[in-house]
């Protein structure tokens, strides 16, 4: 059986193997990013386990504005208790968890963290592929991001609270 569960220090090595399989070198966040996203903002990272395996994770800081900037990716701060916008700096599923609704489980879950923190909604940014896929989720392209994290092109998605 799957369970979701707010990340833990001892879950460091076996996001890593699943970040660098979902996000070319640039675009992976760093070991220290992880430490810092842990120790700073456990509230809103999220995991899904099986038998002790993680399958999958998503992560961001509570912010201020609609979109993501690439500031975010290297300074966050302790989440506020309500308001503001969470983003969604990482989302990422094992390679061999893929395909099995792994991905709308943990958005859902970042929706409930929504309502009961009465934030505005959810922002995240992805590459151009990726579009489709999070509209089917609900997530209305905001069109091109002024993100140039890993030196790639970024849309902005976002999905407001009902």
């Amino acid at each position: 059986m799957i369970s979701l569960r707010n990340v833990q220090s001892t879950d460091l090595e076996q996001m890593l193997v699943i970040e660098n399989e979902g996000f070319s070198k640039e675009e992976a966040a760093t070991k220290e990013a992880f430490v810092k996203r842990i120790q700073l903002i456990p509230d809103t990272f999220i995991v899904v386990e099986k038998e002790g395996e993680i399958l999958g994770y998503i992560n961001g800081p509570i912010i201020n504005q609609p979109y993501i900037t690439d500031d975010l990716f290297e300074k966050i701060k302790v989440n506020p208790k309500r308001g503001g916008h969470q983003s969604v700096l990482g989302l990422a599923v094992s390679k061999q968890a893929r395909n099995q609704g792994i991905a709308k489980i943990l958005i859902n879950r970042m929706e409930e963290l929504v309502e009961e923190n009465d934030r505005e909604g959810i922002t995240l940014t992805c590459k151009q592929d990726l579009v489709s896929f999070y509209e089917k989720f609900g997530f209305v392209n905001h069109g091109m991001s002024e993100s140039q994290h890993g030196g790639i092109r970024w849309y902005n998605m976002v999905k407001l609270r009902d």
